[in-house]
């Protein structure tokens, strides 16, 4: 069926008719995207002007106007009707019933409509008062009615804009950047705003307007498809959801991605990323030009009357050969030759980055079009220029992004297209895999002067995440495809292995930090084996800690610090040469031996809560203290069933547990007696925190049997159920025989929820196996346990008995 097919059916039924032709087109396979949003928009234009003409008669000077997205027609399937009834009668009571013969069949319909009844003057007056009105006449388009009256109308508004331009534009510029701090950045979101994030449809709208004011116009290269992939997926959003929504949601991907005939939600998100950044590129390089411009024209005049009216000369200051600055970017020098300097690129992105000025699309554009490719292996001078600008700081972001939005990074690095635009499905990333390593390399310059080999510490830095876009174990793809780029960029075989240990193992030491007992020297050995050097190691450590910043707030504390760095510590000590297998035990701290010493006295249970802004090792990090909770310390005559009690009595206090340590303590010569410690942070889930006694009074109740936590927990449960929500991945438990020769090592990996620790705990109770030492860290919305347990005489578990305690640990959380 034809649109004009489409078109007659409404005409001859009336609205059921156009109801009926509207739900035929949106609904038919054979035609989608553009072909159908202009379709559906001459579907309802012919309507409203059989509605307009039904109540116009003997009406005259009125016109009906469609504006914003109607006015260009992209009609999604539950966009908004934006109306305009122009008019210049004075018969406003005859133009108030056409607009009610208009209005009231779009509403009974049920269709959004946004309309407005005005003037040519009060529309131009309104336009001038408001932006969000201006940018949606600069779309105008006649529907019906008196076409002269609307072509007034466009002529008067672009005449207006282009006269405002210097002074709307700047708080056009402001309006959007506001935005984008609410909406964040379409283009790294898990569940974007298409319309509202920064390098949406909105954006592209407003690019359209900067065009019109003829002040500057945007690199059109990829634009229009970058807006058409955005309103395909709108259009899919709004047919598999029914609702006028903007929002991608995690739950529609999956549905959205099928109705666009895409592989999964993964493409889905990838294709999505990639047009936001075409986008948020052209909208960057747009408002930089719209500022050189009204800076050229607010200076001109005074230089002229300087210069005794003669043509100013552009000032242009040398950066390095063949890059200059000019006007507040850098270009390509006069004498450049990028079709001879295969350096040139690197060159200029390191002098960009280094002199923090964004690159000109000029000058990317020339290089990407005439460059030819580097030799392999690459010259010294491009590694370091590499080198240079991956050790820029925050400038190096805009620079990267520049010479990828025009091919140039693949180029160099064609591993480089597998991680871009890459989507992370987990809530602790907040960048896609390609952005994340070039935050990893901002954060690792602030650690050049921490390690020897800064060069190493960058480029691992840039790779470590590189095996994200190939099947399998990430760090085992990364290894091998770091050994290959690092081969290419000239490194020598010493180098090559250096940067592929790094990414191999650049999650070694914050998993074995937080999820392994430090005091048992089987762990510390298999890290030194690992690593190899002193020198790795350093680099290890600093690229740990940039990787750990750069993914996101919920995964670096300073808890996590100092435990990676007591691990460093210890195995810096067996790289030297010092003997693991007698290690001196952790001293206890003052408050620590008092508490232990109290409990053995009292034969109960002794706590303490602190809170605390600065990290354990007094080290203040970058930027405001972190909020890391409150610390509870509490010792306990040592006996069955303390992880299971403990935890439950926090789960029952509603006491969110953040990280965890449980171990056995030393006591001073002569103190007969065992005591274990728990060195645990916890924050309330809402409300205060309990007082210290209440939690010591409910603990010594649930060690000595008179305090039923799990029927607690379960009348709670019960009262308050659960919301749905992200269905998340069953519960893991793994046995790690290999980790430590004084327990065995039982790892859970699970969704955090509240009383997860005390059904752990009491599952291992009910295993009869004693748990020697615990490791919990909360990473987001998932929770990371060790546990290293004994048989009742101590010993480690036979490899079957462990297999088997894992197995029922693993049915348990799963029930």
């Amino acid at each position: 069926m034809t649109s004009t097919d489409v078109s007659k059916d409404a005409e001859d039924s009336g609205p059921s008719g156009y109801a009926a032709a509207r739900l035929r087109l949106l609904t038919e396979g054979a035609r989608s995207g553009p072909p159908r949003r202009t379709a559906l928009a001459e579907l309802t234009d012919d309507w409203l002007t059989g509605l307009f003409a039904a109540g116009a008669e003997g009406t005259r000077g009125v016109s009906l106007i469609a504006v914003g997205g109607y006015g260009r027609g992209e009609l999604s399937p539950r966009s908004d009707l934006d109306l305009l009834l122009l008019h210049d009668s004075g018969d406003s009571r005859a133009v108030a019933a056409l607009a009610d013969r208009i209005w009231y069949p779009v509403w009974d319909l049920g269709l959004a409509l946004d309309h407005s009844v005005r003037t040519p003057a009060e529309a131009r007056k309104t336009a001038g008062e408001d932006l969000k009105v201006q940018l949606g006449l600069l779309d105008a388009r006649h529907i019906a009615g008196d076409l002269g009256l609307t072509a007034g109308l466009r002529t008067a508004v672009l005449a207006d804009w282009r006269n405002q331009a210097p002074k709307r534009l700047p708080e056009l510029q402001e309006l959007s950047a506001e935005r984008a701090e609410r909406q964040g950045e379409l283009q790294y979101l898990l569940e974007p705003d298409l319309k509202e994030a920064r390098g949406g449809l909105r954006d592209a709208t407003i690019l359209r307007a900067v065009a019109a004011s003829w002040l500057a116009d945007a690199p059109r290269e990829g634009l229009d498809d970058a807006r058409r992939r955005l309103l395909d997926v709108r259009d899919a959003l709004h047919l598999t959801t029914g609702r006028a929504t903007d929002r991608l949601a995690l739950q529609e991907q999956d549905q959205v991605a099928a109705e666009l005939g895409l592989l999964d939600a993964d493409t889905l998100l990838r294709q999505v990323y990639e047009a936001a950044r075409v986008i948020s590129y052209a909208s960057d390089v747009t408002w930089r030009e719209v500022g050189r411009v009204l800076r050229s024209r607010a200076v001109r005049p005074r230089l002229r009357a300087m210069l005794g009216g003669g043509k100013p000369t552009t000032e242009r200051s040398p950066l390095a050969e063949g890059v200059v600055e000019q006007d507040g970017e850098v270009v390509l020098a006069r004498a450049a030759r990028p079709e001879r300097d295969p350096v040139l690129p690197l060159r200029a992105a390191a002098a960009a980055a280094q002199a923090g000025l964004p690159l000109s699309l000029h000058a990317v554009r020339r290089m990407a079009a005439t460059v030819r490719p580097l030799p392999t292996p690459w010259p010294a001078e491009a590694r370091e220029q590499l080198v240079t600008l991956l050790g820029s700081g925050s400038p190096t972001v805009d620079v990267w992004e520049a010479l990828e939005a025009e091919g140039l990074i693949t180029r160099l690095l064609p591993d480089w297209e597998r991680v871009r635009c890459r989507p992370q499905r987990n809530a602790v990333h907040i960048w896609t895999v390609d952005r994340h390593l070039i935050e990893t390399a901002v954060r690792a310059s602030e650690f050049t002067r921490r390690v020897h080999r800064p060069d190493l510490l960058l480029v691992a830095a840039l790779l470590h995440d590189i095996g994200k876009g190939w099947p399998g174990d990430h760090s085992v793809a990364g290894e091998i495809i770091a050994r290959d780029v690092a081969g290419r960029i000239g490194f020598d075989r010493d180098d090559v292995s250096v940067l592929s240990t790094l990414v191999r193992h650049h999650l070694l030491l914050v998993d074995t930090a937080t999820r392994r007992d430090l005091e048992d020297p089987a762990t510390v050995r298999s890290v030194a084996d690992a690593v190899g050097s002193q020198g790795t190691l350093e680099l290890l450590h600093a690229l740990t800690e940039a990787d750990a910043l750069a993914t996101g707030p919920a995964a670096w504390s300073s808890w996590r610090g100092s435990l990676v760095a007591d691990l460093v510590k210890r195995v810096a000590a067996v790289l030297a040469g010092d003997d693991p297998d007698e290690p001196e035990a952790a001293a206890p701290t003052a408050e620590q031996e008092r508490l232990a010493l109290e409990a053995i006295a009292t034969g109960s249970p002794v706590l303490a809560l602190r809170a605390q802004t600065e990290p354990p090792t007094g080290e203040q990090p970058a930027g405001d203290p972190e909020p890391l909770g409150v610390e509870l310390l509490i010792a306990v005559p040592d006996q069955p069933g303390v992880l299971p009690a403990v935890a439950g009595v926090l789960a029952m206090h509603r006491l969110t547990v953040r990280t965890a340590e449980l171990r056995a303590l030393d006591l001073p010569d002569g103190v007969d007696g065992s005591v274990l410690l728990l060195n645990w942070w916890v924050a309330a889930e809402y409300g205060s925190l309990p007082q210290a006694a209440r939690l010591r009074a409910d603990l010594v109740r649930a060690l000595d049997g008179s305090l039923d936590i799990a029927g607690r927990l379960a009348e709670r449960d019960a009262a308050y159920p659960r919301r749905r929500g992200v269905v998340a991945p069953p519960p893991r438990v793994s046995v790690h025989p290999a980790a430590s020769r004084l327990a065995t090592v039982i790892e859970v990996r699970a969704q955090d929820a509240p009383g997860l620790l005390f059904r752990i705990g009491r599952a291992l109770e009910d295993a009869s196996v004693r748990v020697r030492s615990a490791h919990v860290s909360t990473l987001g919305a998932n929770a990371v346990d060790a546990f290293y347990v004994t048989g009742p005489e101590g010993a480690p578990l036979p490899r079957e008995e462990a297999a088997s305690v894992a197995r029922k640990l693993e049915e348990t959380l799963q029930g």
